[in-house]
């Protein structure tokens, strides 16, 4: 179910007319993590299953879901903004949400800096934009100093495992891509079709990848490749790591915490190669 809606982030944000607003419904688990670093946490009435960033989020009622929204109930709850995700929440019922008068923010960064844009974007509908702003340049500064101290150093080749069984991982520019780039990461299936293909064990080895890389929801488990630790340098030497998936897949303020544990990982690799 994670997987499902993960691969629908995509889409850069749509800007509602912006003006404070006091009742805000979230409709998708980053959307509401990205109200809250916005200074909008107070007007959240409501949001989607998995919102669970930060512990605040978890008291709020529920009108969304992988399956769906519940458009009756949010009708009822009549809020003057709505933070959906522009092909994660299903498009008939945003569209008639919309022709029922209800304003929308349609959020799905799709680089780092959308996710700073997007704080912006987020914080003229709080009573004061302090607090997105802070928020943008705080993610912004941790983000140029990460591609300072990361850009003239020795690429890495990895694998990202996003989901164990079936195998899939991420290809070309497609998020989470972003976030290994700022760390001098190459990914090893950049060239791959499909966005998010299905792939083998053995289609790993022949790349060689000098790192493997999987998340607290599709870890990657030392076990799997046991069999091939001899074809497998990356196997052999350890090189095995686990990002909190939250912070990898979710494009909000946290994924800066994901780039960051990313290259302290991509280090470790290098100096061991010494």
């Amino acid at each position: 179910m994670r997987f499902a809606a993960f691969l629908l982030l995509l889409l850069p944000a749509f800007v509602a007319s912006a003006q404070p607003v006091k009742t805000i419904i979230s409709l998708s688990p980053h959307t509401t993590e990205m109200a809250y670093a916005a200074g909008l946490g107070d007007k959240l009435i409501a949001a989607s299953d998995y919102s669970d960033y930060p512990e605040a989020a978890k008291t709020l009622e529920r009108v969304a879901n992988y399956r769906g929204i519940k458009m009756e109930r949010i009708v009822a709850l009549q809020p003057d903004l709505i933070l959906a995700w522009r092909g994660g929440n299903p498009s008939r019922e945003m569209t008639r949400l919309e022709q029922l008068g209800f304003k929308v923010f349609y959020s799905n960064p799709g680089s780092l800096e959308d996710i700073a844009s997007t704080l912006e974007q987020l914080g003229q509908f709080a009573d004061s934009p302090i607090q997105a702003q802070r928020s943008a340049s705080d993610f912004r500064q941790r983000l140029d100093a990460l591609r300072r101290t990361h850009q003239d150093k020795q690429p890495v080749s990895y694998f990202y495992q996003l989901s164990s069984s079936p195998m899939i991982t991420v290809a070309g520019s497609n998020w989470p891509s972003q976030v290994f780039a700022v760390c001098g990461g190459v990914n090893i299936f950049a060239d791959s079709r499909a966005a998010y293909p299905q792939i083998s064990q053995e289609q790993v080895i022949i790349r060689q990848p000098e790192v493997i890389f999987g998340t607290s929801h599709a870890a990657a488990d030392p076990s799997v490749w046991d069999n091939w630790r001899q074809q497998l340098p990356a196997v052999e030497r350890k090189h095995l790591f686990t990002v909190t998936s939250d912070w990898l897949n979710r494009p909000t303020p946290r994924t800066i915490l994901a780039a960051e544990e990313i290259c302290q990982y991509l280090d470790q690799v290098r100096q061991s190669a010494l």
